[in-house]
């Protein structure tokens, strides 16, 4: 197999970013796609380069000639979408988060397990040098023993229309954007650093809402083992974009400027006694070395650095937060 021959589910915009560009980077094909609204298809067929527009998602996961499956529809599209591709022995790249809840979540990995097709959840982030790098500075003893970790995460407000404002469509900030946070401080703890020494929990939570039930802000406060505590915060409507990780010692600081979009800005400042320093980690895409990994995995059976069992833990930890904010679960 000299290239994966991927089916795109849906026409969305983070499609761009995250198939598209790396697939043609990487040298895979698109094969197939499908949306709701077929001229929407055949434009992004068009744009693009995918070789075939078909008449539905069903379509695209039952196609002989698609090797695997790209989900990054709705929120609450992933789970049966990507248990569809399960069924189907379609390996699948879903975006985040991986379905509206941990009963969802805990579905699909059932399948995944029982069939044994792979399900990988695109938290990108994790594959790019600055994350690894920066979790190596957390580990290494230059900062000392880890005192706190913040993960800040905002963007301007989506359009009225967009999915992200909708309940029925799994939307709300700590969705799109607080499951990378928990993903990151759940991370650090598996990390054997004094200060973590494992899985954080659910200290506090607070939500804004931008109507009933749809947070449009949504900060999480964790406590670690080790004594340690931390912060995921969210908004979804804030003047600008901003995604941060700062990691905090008692013998200085890490600080990744744009985790998300390490392609614009690979810098990692490191502050402590003796000064400040700025490494960069280069501008490759995150979701490049996150397609090149699942691509390895379908290939050449090379190990993924998590699978569904995480997701269905990440989803539980959403679940749990959105509760003590005193939301209900999507």
């Amino acid at each position: 197999m000299t290239g994966l021959r991927i089916g795109v589910l849906g026409a969305s915009r983070i499609a761009e970013k995250a198939i598209v560009g790396p697939a043609q980077e990487l040298g895979h094909r698109l094969v197939a796609v499908a949306a709701r609204d077929p001229q929407r298809a055949a434009a992004f067929a068009g744009k693009f380069g995918v070789e075939r527009v078909l008449g539905s998602y069903a379509e695209v996961v039952d196609d002989a000639e698609v090797d695997v499956v790209y989900n990054p529809l709705a929120n609450a599209l992933h789970a049966p979408w990507n248990l569809a591709a399960v069924t189907a022995g379609k390996p699948v790249l879903s975006e985040k988060p991986f379905a509206r809840n941990r009963s969802e979540a805990a579905t699909v990995a059932r399948a995944a397990e029982a069939t044994g097709v792979t399900v990988l959840e695109g938290f990108h982030y994790f594959f790019h040098p600055v994350t690894q790098r920066a979790f190596t500075l957390a580990t290494g003893g230059e900062i000392g023993r880890l005192t706190r970790v913040e993960v800040r995460m905002a963007m301007p407000a989506p359009d009225d229309d967009d999915p992200r404002w909708s309940l029925e469509l799994a939307g709300g900030a700590l969705m799109d954007l607080g499951c990378y946070g928990m993903h990151v401080l759940r991370s650090l703890g598996r990390l054997d650093v004094d200060g973590l020494r494992g899985a954080p929990s659910i200290v506090a939570a607070r939500a804004e809402q931008r109507s009933t039930d749809i947070d449009a802000t949504c900060d999480v406060e964790v406590g670690f083992p080790g004594g340690a505590t931390g912060l995921t915060a969210n908004s979804m409507v804030a003047p600008e974009y901003s995604f941060t990780i700062r990691i905090i010692g008692s013998e200085g600081e890490v600080l990744v400027h744009d985790f998300i979009r390490p392609n614009d800005d690979d810098r990692i400042t490191v502050r402590t006694a003796a000064g400040e320093r700025v490494e960069r980690l280069g501008t490759r895409a995150s979701y490049t070395y996150q397609l090149e990994a699942f691509a390895d995995h379908v290939q050449n059976g090379a190990a993924l650095p998590f699978g569904p069992a995480d997701a269905v833990t990440n989803m539980a930890y959403v679940d749990a937060a959105y509760q003590a904010a005193g939301l209900p679960t999507r």
